[in-house]
């Protein structure tokens, strides 16, 4: 039995009578009853513990703590379970860390409890504030829907986001955990800027937001220090490329749906606890982190941190809201002469806080201009571009390789005689460097020709954060229709000669986005693909087979090769290199001849895949073998069922669907799952298909229409003509009410006209490979 509290945003009601809300803060006396074979754990330490008897005669234990520091209802905190610990002092602050007996017997605790320490004493010395608490507990729960919760003195986390196998050598699982047990540790003393990875919790705990309006306040700034904190315990991670990945690049592709709101919300908008739940998401969290990284950039850390210290010390133990933040700055900005900026740090800040959306930058080299408007998709009829929106805009920009100093755009366009380029074709410029700022940028065709030939002849002379964000960039100006797309693939000629994988990684997700896979195959583009992609890949591909077959532990210092060498991989085997589908046969083999082997899970998901495409019924029951093992961890049967999904014949995929329908054989949340990913496969939609609507009385009893409504999402993406699109119409017909019937017409007439969209820009690129494939 365990019980742990999640209290955040508004359930601290649920559990005692209480004002429930962020601004009003008191101190907390919390004493707990419990079964005397559990240990019970709060905010603070235990100051006494002793025996009661109830009516029946039983036995209790009664747990009392120490009285909180004044803090919001929404921290307060408790755990009760049979756990045990281990533990060690940092500046006299002890830190202990709960799992479950067995997972704290096998050390898996040992390395959060390593870096623990370190990243509070490292947030200390940069922020010049002292966490206020003796001691703080870390716990990993086995089931825990937050992620994780940085409760002051007791934080939580689901198991995964704190436990690492010491037989693990690879460090992307040690990053996660750093990331994760920074941001929390960023809410610790802070109760303003509060959670989700590694939450400096010196946001959101010690100055907490005055309403959840300002929840990116704790969100934001605590997802920017988690990346400062995980870098400082593990220095081989690079703070730029990951902050990049892992942050900025996200949240960019989700900025700019007409309706996403702005990270500061007036109080009257957000009302109710429903709304409050989805102020949780990636606009709190990434934005709020990407535009404090702008802030910092521009500001400079120093005076950054300077100004964060004053603010922290100021409202310690009280509320604050983003305008406290910014006169704290503004104080520190005019106590100096160094840094000069064009308007007040509330007229920048607000810009970008108060307003949804981000600019895109257009520059025009001939004459110098740069001007803004808000990126938005051009694409869309009923969109008119009325947004009068002007954001206060830092550039960093170089010229043919050397840095020049910050400029601001502070109105729709505006003239820089510095940026007037030469006839030279040596001579080019580029903004954003390193993605400092939150915003994407438009080059004209004479710039991006220049970039494009530097690329071929010097990819190192633009950094790599800026290579990614280039390309990024102009597939998602494609997308939105800045730019067409031969514009975009004109930047990929020179992918030969990189060698980042996280490059490769968002180049690949443009080309090859992972769920037109199966769609992409039937159209002429993909033997050209095939020819073009593939002579580029090669050089990294060979780079990392090599240390494949010989030696896998070399990588383990390799972040991005643990992240993204998967789909490296499974793009060369969707392409047909041979040398990608043997590698994959041969290690598929040696599991089956030694179960006891185990593929290397960096390309594991892949070499399943194909080991059982390459092979037959005999590999696929392998698979089917060892899916039932007892032995097998859940993410050995994720990947196993997916994997049983990639046979090359059709009655294998068939038999696959009928096992999936058997409750002995499956839990019955797999049935959907496998039907979804045979649907995906290029030989398997045909096959998925008829069976749903075989088995459709049965499948419908058991899922209801949810299931449907999935499988005809995936569908769609296959459904090309008037005739494929009549045979859905008939058995909606037959087996929809009404009111379904018309949402799933308007969802088959949505994806008709995208896929006619799709094929139109295929022809296009299908034209573009034909006359460059051999270049």
């Amino acid at each position: 039995m365990l019980i742990a509290s999640q209290l955040e945003p508004t359930y601290a009601r649920t559990v005692y009578p209480c004002f429930d809300e962020p601004a009003m803060k008191a101190t907390f006396n919390i004493r707990i009853i419990h079964d005397p074979s559990y240990v019970a754990l709060s905010n603070m330490p235990a100051i006494d513990v002793s025996e009661m008897k109830d009516e029946n005669g039983s036995l209790w234990t009664v747990t009392t703590f120490n009285t909180s520091l004044k803090m919001s209802t929404y921290l307060t905190a408790f755990v009760i379970g049979d756990f045990d610990y281990v533990t060690r002092t940092e500046r006299g602050n002890e830190i202990r860390i709960w799992a479950r007996k067995e997972a704290i017997k096998n050390g898996y605790v040992d390395y959060a409890l390593n870096i623990t320490g370190p990243i509070f004493s490292f947030l200390e010395d940069l922020l010049n504030v002292s966490y206020p608490l003796p001691k703080t507990d870390l716990v990993a729960l086995p089931d825990f829907g937050a992620g994780a919760m940085e409760n002051w003195g007791l934080m939580t986390f689901q198991e995964s986001s704190l436990m690492y196998l010491p037989s693990d050598k690879f460090t992307s699982r040690k990053a996660m955990i750093a990331i994760i047990v920074s941001h929390e540790l960023g809410h610790q003393a802070c109760e303003m800027l509060r959670h989700f990875f590694f939450p400096f919790k010196w946001f959101g705990n010690l100055v907490t937001m005055s309403w959840w309006n300002d929840l990116w306040l704790n969100e934001g700034l605590a997802s920017y220090f988690e990346y400062l904190g995980a870098t400082f315990v593990e220095p081989r991670l690079s703070l730029d490329k990951i902050f990049y990945d892992h942050v900025v690049q996200p949240v960019l592709s989700e900025d700019n749906e007409i309706g996403v709101r702005s990270l500061s919300e007036s109080e009257d908008k957000i009302k109710g606890s429903f709304s409050l739940m989805s102020l949780f998401d990636s606009i709190t969290y990434n934005k709020g982190a990407s535009i404090t990284w702008m802030l910092s950039g521009f500001l400079t850390e120093k005076l950054f941190i300077r100004a964060l210290t004053s603010y922290l010390k100021e409202f310690s133990f009280s509320n604050a809201n983003q305008d406290d933040l910014w006169t704290h700055i503004q104080m520190v900005v005019d106590a100096q002469d160094e840094v000069q900026l064009p308007a007040s740090v509330k007229h920048i800040m607000d810009s970008w806080t108060c307003q949804n959306g981000f600019p895109v930058l257009t520059l025009n080299l001939t004459t110098g201009t740069i001007s803004q408007e808000q990126f938005f998709n051009k694409k869309n009829e009923n969109s008119t571009d009325s947004y009068n929106n002007t954001w206060i805009i830092p550039i960093s920009w170089m010229r043919n390789g050397s840095s020049q100093p910050l400029i601001w755009l502070d109105k729709s366009s505006n003239v820089f005689p510095e940026m007037q380029v030469s006839e030279s074709e040596y001579d080019w410029i580029l903004l954003n460097v390193n993605l400092t700022g939150y915003y994407r940028v438009n080059y004209d065709q004479l710039n991006l020709k220049r970039l494009a030939r530097l690329l071929e002849n010097d990819p190192k002379a633009i950094p790599a954060v800026s290579r990614c964000q280039l390309i990024d960039d102009a597939f998602a100006l494609t997308q939105f229709g800045y730019m067409q797309i031969e514009t975009a693939l004109e930047l990929t000629k020179y992918l030969a000669r990189e060698d980042e994988l996280f490059i490769w990684n968002a180049v690949l997700l443009n080309i090859v986005p992972e769920n037109l896979e199966g769609t992409l195959k039937n159209y002429e583009v993909y033997p050209l693909l095939k020819k073009y992609l593939l002579k580029r890949m090669l050089p990294i591909y060979h780079y990392y087979a090599g240390f494949i077959r010989q030696n896998i532990d070399a990588l383990e210092d390799d972040y991005f090769a643990q992240v993204y060498l998967e789909k490296l991989f499974a793009t060369a085997c969707w392409l047909g290199l041979q040398d990608c589908l043997d590698l994959s046969s041969e290690l598929y083999a040696k599991w089956m001849d030694h179960p006891g082997y185990k593929i290397p899970f960096l390309i594991r998901r892949t070499v399943c895949c194909y080991g059982i495409a390459g092979g037959g019924e005999k590999e696929w029951n392998f698979a089917w073998q060892m899916y039932n093992h007892t032995d097998s961890t859940k993410e050995d049967k994720d990947i196993l069922l997916s994997a049983m999904s990639c046979a090359k014949e059709s009655w294998l995929l068939y038999r696959y669907l009928q096992y999936g329908l058997s409750d002995t054989l499956f839990s019955s949340n797999c049935t959907s799952v496998i039907i979804l990913y045979v649907v995906t496969k290029d030989i398997g939609h045909r096959i998925a298909w008829e069976f749903v609507t075989e088995n459709w009385p049965l499948l419908s009893e058991r899922y209801g229409k949810e299931l449907l409504h999935d499988v005809l999402k995936d569908m769609g993406r296959f459904v090309n003509t008037d005739v494929q699109i009549q045979e859905l119409q008939v058995f909606y017909n037959t087996t929809l009410e009404e009111d379904e019937r018309v949402a799933a017409t308007l969802l088959l007439e949505f994806t008709k006209s995208e896929n006619m969209e799709r094929r139109e820009l295929l022809i296009r690129v299908a034209n573009w490979l034909q006359k460059n494939v051999d270049d």
